[in-house]
């Protein structure tokens, strides 16, 4: 099958000699195209021809216009088609628009009527605006639309925002070129995926994998509806790495209405990964019995919520060996820790930030993300804590922890990887 084009755009920082390294590293990673615009860099900050060798490029004009030896250089040359003057050396036209407001179909079809040159790409941006399945639907239809008028093989269909990531997966399926993000704080448009995420879906719907392989790496594929985690946070997340493609990294803001984005995706996805700081809003969304839950099953027009993370608190509490220990955090974390710790006969001790006025000591569990700062008044008194973090957030919670007096316990795997297997289970059955 084949997948969109990767395309990186190179940021404002990267100058000067820093550029050839950068595109070396993003080619290196699974970029297959770079793009420059005018309004992130001056014709001088960057040597093009020597990029034009290591990557085909897309230079696009932003305000300023085209140098002429970016249009020389350039595999495609974006040009706005309300901007004026399309006229660029023969197939090497990429005709944009850059929606500023969200548009029916009707409306982004009106804005196309125009005759292109034999060979030129179309892509076509609109801002999402408000969640919601019709929203969806309606830019899928626009592409199609826009396939239709001019052709398989020519037609981009993106949109932006902070819940667009999502929908921007969907709509890469059937476009030409994905514009994704190389990593780090600096994207070129809020919703983009993130390289590695795009290349392992390609690289899976290429090998065209069948069946789901063992934990903990797999790149098998579902025929029928996508997979994601959602959380704040989360480029660290290992999930798209061990799960099923194709899997999306739902990476939005902590206050994001992710209750109607679940209910907008459900006939795209079949299942959802929850992390913080969602478990509790979307137990209570789907009407759980669960106080927070970390699994979302599509069970035809509603979704079905699990906690399998009461099988990654039964590994980390098994693996701490003791009949008593506190709690850091009562969040969704330490609802899972609260469930199964009767049948483990482990006594818990739940502390809330505000509940730390002394030294504690005694075997812990750490369950604050690592982006909430601990309470100062937080002294360990040589204390073994288990860290329920993995990655860089773990060993940045471990750092706090040995700071504080404690040693840390790093079993952020053993429960990950516990919950991750339960999950697989479980979307397996999902209709």
């Amino acid at each position: 099958m084949k997948t969109a084009l990767r395309v990186v755009t190179l940021p404002p920082t990267v100058t000067g000699s820093d550029a050839p390294p950068f595109v070396i590293e993003a080619r290196a990673r699974g970029a297959q195209v770079l793009e420059l615009r005018t309004d992130l860099h001056p014709a001088e900050a960057v040597e093009i021809a020597a990029l034009a060798e290591l990557l085909p490029l897309i230079v696009s004009e932003r305000g300023v216009p085209l140098p002429p030896s970016w249009v020389a250089s350039a595999r495609w040359v974006d040009r706005d088609i309300q901007g004026g003057a399309l006229e660029v050396p023969p197939g090497k036209l990429l005709a944009s628009h850059h929606a500023d407001r969200p548009l029916s179909t009707e409306e982004a079809l009106r804005l196309w009527e125009l005759t292109l040159p034999p060979g030129a790409l179309v892509k076509h941006v609109e801002p999402l605006g408000e969640i919601s399945r019709a929203r969806i639907s309606e830019l899928l239809e626009t592409q199609a639309r826009l396939m239709e008028r001019f052709g398989e093989g020519r037609v981009t269909v993106l949109t932006m925002g902070p819940l667009a990531l999502p929908v921007r997966a969907l709509l890469a399926r059937r476009n030409v070129l994905e514009f994704v993000a190389l990593g780090g704080e600096w994207k070129a448009a809020p919703g983009q995926r993130l390289l590695p995420d795009a290349l392992r879906e390609a690289r899976t719907l290429q090998r065209e994998i069948p069946h789901p392989s063992p934990l903990p790496e797999g790149e098998g594929t579902y025929t029928e509806g996508r997979l994601a985690i959602l959380g704040t946070s989360i480029p660290h997340s290992r999930s798209p790495r061990i799960h099923l493609q194709p899997f999306d990294r739902i990476d939005i803001p902590e206050d994001a209405p992710v209750e109607s984005l679940v209910d907008a995706l459900l006939p795209h996805y079949r299942g959802f990964a929850v992390t913080s700081p969602f478990k509790i809003r979307l137990a209570r969304h789907t009407r759980s019995s669960l106080d927070a839950i970390n699994t979302l099953v599509r069970r035809g027009q509603r979704w079905e919520s699990f906690n399998t993370d009461v099988e990654g608190a039964r590994a980390v509490l098994q693996r701490l060996r003791s009949s008593e220990a506190f709690v850091l955090g009562d969040g969704g974390a330490s609802a899972a820790l609260r469930s199964v710790a009767p049948e483990l006969g482990v006594r818990l001790r739940f502390l809330r930030r505000a509940d730390i006025s002394s030294p504690l000591s005694g075997p812990g569990i750490w369950t604050w993300p690592d982006r909430v700062p601990p309470p100062e008044s937080l002294r360990l008194e040589g204390s073994h804590i288990a860290v329920i973090a993995y990655g860089a957030p773990a060993r940045l919670i471990a750092s706090e922890i040995t700071r504080r007096g404690g040693t840390p316990l790093l079993l952020g795997a053993a429960w990950f990887i516990a919950q991750a297997r339960r999950q697989r289970a479980l979307w397996e059955t999902a209709s």
